[in-house]
């Protein structure tokens, strides 16, 4: 395994590791951690953010897979991703590839869709598509767009990939400046660092380029399923106030504010979700409640 993933599972729990192709000429990695032991909880189908390393989610991994199965996809920009000729990176592809992938697992209506960042907008974007529609999503600070100042996109556009390594201390000084908050949370900006740095500079670049005129907004009216929106009121870099209005605007949608980033990727989440699968009324109005 390229990463040592057994040590991000719960005691009693397999791992299978694999390629999964989703069109001609890409295949991505699944990563599924079973629990050995039979359990009342519905499967997990688990899509991280852009360039996010797996890592970054330990605490959730090993708390969520003490009782559900889960099914981690790495998405087509990242590294793991094989792709032969040339492949497009737009939100929509990417959705394209979790229709495939969940078609590919054979789940039926009672699964889960989780995912965070870019991975959340994915799966608000590919819900209408999906065959067997999922009994909730919960999203981890959707996109609901990407802002991408002028400058940068001209830098996005002239940089030539081999030379990642010398734009790539820029990056991580603007991220730190300008888009979060590392007196409140400097562990939001470590975790981006390593992904910086781990990141496919070739990916990266088309990936970029792809996503930066994307709007969620148009689409929320179609997701039918309830959601639940976790987010950080000190994370600007997913604009918690645009979270709230896509609580607003989603037909079925609740916002819980867990303060920082580093919140929304510890182990209290899965004990939210917990609580939210375990709730006897349907009805998710309301905002801020802690469920765990």
């Amino acid at each position: 395994m390229p990463d040592d993933v057994n040590t991000l599972r719960a005691d009693h729990c397999g791992i299978t590791d694999r390629m999964i192709e989703v069109s001609g000429g890409v295949s991505l990695r699944v990563i599924s951690f079973l629990p050995t032991q039979e359990t009342a909880r519905p499967p997990v189908v688990f899509v991280a953010g852009w360039i996010s390393r797996i890592e970054s989610w330990r605490e959730v991994l090993h708390e969520m897979s003490r009782d559900f199965p889960i099914h981690y996809i790495e998405t087509r920009e990242k590294v793991s991703s094989r792709i032969r000729g040339r492949a497009a990176f737009t939100v929509d592809v990417l959705g394209q590839d979790l229709v495939r992938i969940v078609h590919h697992l054979g789940l039926n209506h009672d699964y889960i869709l989780f995912g965070s960042s870019l991975g959340a907008t994915v799966i608000l974007d590919c819900y209408r598509k999906l065959t067997d529609s999922p009994r909730c999503l919960i999203l981890i600070g959707p996109n609901a767009e990407f802002h991408v100042p002028l400058f940068w996109k001209a830098v996005v556009l002239c940089f030539y990939p081999c030379f990642y390594f010398l734009l790539r201390p820029v990056i991580k000084w603007y991220l730190r400046t300008f888009r979060m908050r590392v007196d409140a949370d400097y562990a939001q900006y470590e975790k981006y660092g390593r992904a910086l740095d781990a990141a496919d500079p070739f990916k990266l670049k088309k990936a970029a380029m792809a996503f930066w005129k994307y709007r969620v907004w148009d689409i929320l009216h179609t997701v039918r399923a309830p959601v639940l929106i976790l987010g950080g009121s000190s994370d600007k870099l997913h604009e918690p106030e645009n979270l709230r209005q896509m609580a607003e605007i989603l037909p079925d949608a609740r916002y819980l504010d867990l303060g920082t980033n580093r919140e929304t990727h510890s182990f209290r989440v899965v004990g939210i979700v917990r609580a939210f699968l375990d709730e006897p009324d349907q009805s998710r109005t309301g905002e801020g409640e802690d469920m765990a």
